[in-house]
């Protein structure tokens, strides 16, 4: 187990990664479907909290095994069985989900043993890697050993705070771990020239998990719609919600693969854990998109508390954290503000606007969901015809 080569053509994701990936299915679907059952009963602070605290702890689960495998990926027997082992890890995680959710709906505390125990599976097993790579390849052996360190600490940490007696306690506790274990890696990173990730390879695993995200978004929403047309028969609204569901998922794959990752990394590897980093709140967006067609789906049904404004609402809002994230993500990399896309945002924002606004004076849910459907279309609309240009000037200067 050496490092990789950063400049090795045609890298792409091997089947065990994307075998890897798919456990990660049941993590964003169980958290979208969570997060709309308290949104759909009016329970909005627990319902964002949830969302917020699980899907960085899915995508973190994530993050550990995909920037080891892009720098160190042997597909030997050994790197094969401890990776199957994680997958474990994150199936224990999901399962701990629905516990977590409920402890904070009721307001009794944090109930994420289970959740801890799934990290604690996926932990042993990624420090015996970075242990494995630091006996393996000694002129990156202080950086492995920084990396098993950091993950061993922080783990040990999560693990303490089960034991924790009260909240005062708890949270400085727990701010302390999150920040070793956020940040260790930038710590790590600085030594020895960093790890070979490969920047492509590296790229096209986001990408990816987008598209996995994206996926079980759809598939979330068809399976509520379904629900509800046993429920209530075929209507115009569950039709609509359909097309915007599609919509949606199209239109946001679309705007993520505009930005030129791969390419700009491979020149500007320091950017490469920012840019990581910036995608938690891009799959938040994303799980929030379905968790807000899954309600829109219930209201169609009678079966939600909340009503068809907050339905029209929750979609928007996480429509437009998906592009704010999107346009930041395309400014770090290229060190560079476009005033087009700021222009592309206020349009955005306009048709988000006027989508809530109709739905407030009485205007059908599903014709607000498809306005709402406008706003990433007009991205893609201004991309495709002015914004590509200004893309390969930048290019042309950073490049």
């Amino acid at each position: 187990m050496t490092g990789r080569d950063t400049a090795e053509r045609h890298r792409t994701a091997t089947p065990l990664e994307l075998l890897f990936d798919l456990t990660f299915v049941v993590g964003f679907g169980q958290a979208a479907s969570l997060t709309a059952g308290l949104l759909a009963e009016g329970h909005v602070v627990p319902a964002l909290g949830g969302l917020g605290f699980a899907m960085f702890a899915v995508c973190w689960a994530w993050v550990n095994f995909s920037w080891f495998a892009s720098a160190f990926d042997t597909d030997d027997w050994f790197f094969r069985i401890t990776t199957m082992v994680q997958m474990v890890g994150v199936l224990i995680l999901s399962l701990g989900l629905p516990a977590f959710f409920a402890s904070l709906d009721a307001g009794r505390g944090i109930d994420n043993s289970v959740m801890v125990a799934g990290y604690v599976v996926m932990r042993v097993a990624m420090v015996a890697q970075w242990l494995r790579a630091a006996h393996q390849d000694p002129t990156r052996r202080r950086i492995a050993l920084s990396y098993a360190t950091i993950i061993f600490v922080a783990q040990v940490g999560w693990v303490a705070l089960l034991f924790l007696p009260s909240l005062a306690v708890l949270i400085p506790v727990a701010i302390v771990v999150f920040v070793v274990d956020s940040f260790g890696p930038i710590f790590a990173e600085k030594k020895d020239g960093g790890t070979p990730w490969h920047p492509h390879h590296i790229a096209e695993r986001y990408g990816l998990l987008t598209i996995i995200a994206l996926g079980e978004g759809i598939v979330g929403t068809i399976a509520s719609v379904s629900a509800a047309i046993e429920h209530s028969g075929w209507s115009g609204e569950a039709v609509l919600i359909v097309v915007t569901g599609t919509g949606l998922t199209f239109s946001l794959w679309w705007i993520y693969f505009m930005v030129p990752s791969g390419r700009v990394l491979e020149h500007h590897r320091s950017r490469g854990l920012t840019w990581g980093y910036l995608h938690i709140p891009l799959y938040i967006s994303i799980t929030g998109v379905g968790a807000g067609l899954h309600v829109a789906a219930d209201v169609i049904d009678k079966q939600a508390e909340v009503g068809s404004i907050a339905a029209v609402a929750i979609v928007a809002v996480a429509v437009l954290l998906f592009i704010v994230v999107v346009l930041v993500l395309y400014a770090y990399l290229l060190h560079a503000v476009d005033l087009f896309h700021l222009l592309l945002l206020a349009v955005v924002l306009v048709l988000l606007g006027m989508a809530i606004v109709l739905a407030v004076a009485g205007v059908s849910m599903g014709v607000c969901l498809v306005i709402v459907t406008l706003a990433p279309v007009a991205i893609v609309i201004g991309y495709e015809t002015i914004g590509y240009r200004h893309e390969e000037r930048e290019l042309a200067r950073l490049i």
